[in-house]
């Protein structure tokens, strides 16, 4: 497999030099009527060396093409001349940002779920950029979706359902993004691209299910928020009680004491606010 590689090209400058000498002598010539001749064919070379001149601007390249034969890449900037017969395709190597459009897949539970992802690109190997892919910047945005797929479809969106998953869309972070980089990376090494970033910029759940997930990521976070709530109330009636037995500040037989659990953990673990009612009699 050919490679990229670097082609002959002189500096710019000393062929202009030349060529508006050979200009001026044969239009001296032409004049002079002396070997007029001489003078034409000079303007005719002079004529079909134009085209060779060609410039490259910082973070651009020039791949050359001679009759359908790739004669090498110019990366270097400046202002230089090479064969004028040899077609100068221009590709940029500057880095370029794709941000795919949220697609619809099925994550590893076949959820269906909306996800995109940023790609910071550029053009590494020019020969492959040019003749190894058709566009390569379609092939870019094509291979980047498929990528997405194959990443969703390997974790869950949430752990909600998959208990037992280390790794989630959601909470992946900086893992799922590597992963897609790698997968983005390895899929576009045919067309000389390096890959200088990947990561996911949208993700939710499809609009068929996403309120329905959304009343049961509710409904978990109601329900973890009332675990937290019973295990301290039972803390504080477990301390209520101790302290009150370690100074005998009141002697309670065991109805009572349930009693008092009973009103404590109401107190405690009710959603309102609750109105203390007063003894102002005998505890019996």
């Amino acid at each position: 497999m050919k490679k990229e590689h670097s082609s002959k090209k002189i500096n710019g400058y000393i062929v202009l030099f030349i060529l508006l000498l050979f200009i001026g002598l044969g239009v001296y010539l032409i004049i002079k009527q002396q070997m007029v001749v001489l003078g034409i064919i000079l303007l005719v070379i002079s004529f079909f060396t134009l085209p060779g001149f060609t410039i490259v601007s910082p973070n651009e390249s020039r791949v050359l093409i001679l009759f359908g034969a790739y004669k090498g890449t110019i990366k270097e900037n400046g202002f230089w001349w090479v064969n004028p017969f040899m077609n100068k395709r221009i590709i940029s190597l500057k880095a370029r940002n794709f941000n795919s459009d949220p697609i619809k897949v099925n994550d590893k539970i076949g959820n269906p779920i909306m996800i995109g992802a940023v790609v910071v690109w550029r053009v590494m190997d020019t020969y492959k950029s040019a003749f190894e892919v058709d566009d390569y910047e379609h092939f870019v945005r094509i291979q980047t979706e498929a990528a997405i797929r194959k990443l969703a479809g390997l974790y869950p969106y949430d752990n909600l359902e998959d208990e037992d998953a280390k790794l989630t869309l959601r909470d992946g972070g900086e893992q799922v993004n590597s992963q897609l980089e790698n997968e983005v990376s390895e899929r576009l090494k045919i067309a000389g691209i390096d890959i200088l970033e990947a990561r996911i910029n949208y993700l939710a759940y499809a609009t068929e299910i996403a309120s329905a997930m959304l009343k049961r990521q509710q409904a978990s976070a109601v329900i973890a928020a009332r675990t937290k709530i019973v295990e301290g109330a039972v803390s504080m009636v477990e301390m209520a009680l101790n302290e009150l037995n370690e100074k005998h500040i009141v002697e309670l037989d065991e109805e009572r004491k349930a009693q008092m659990v009973s009103n404590l953990m109401v107190v405690l673990t009710s959603d309102k606010d609750v109105s203390p009612i007063v003894n102002t009699g005998s505890l019996y």
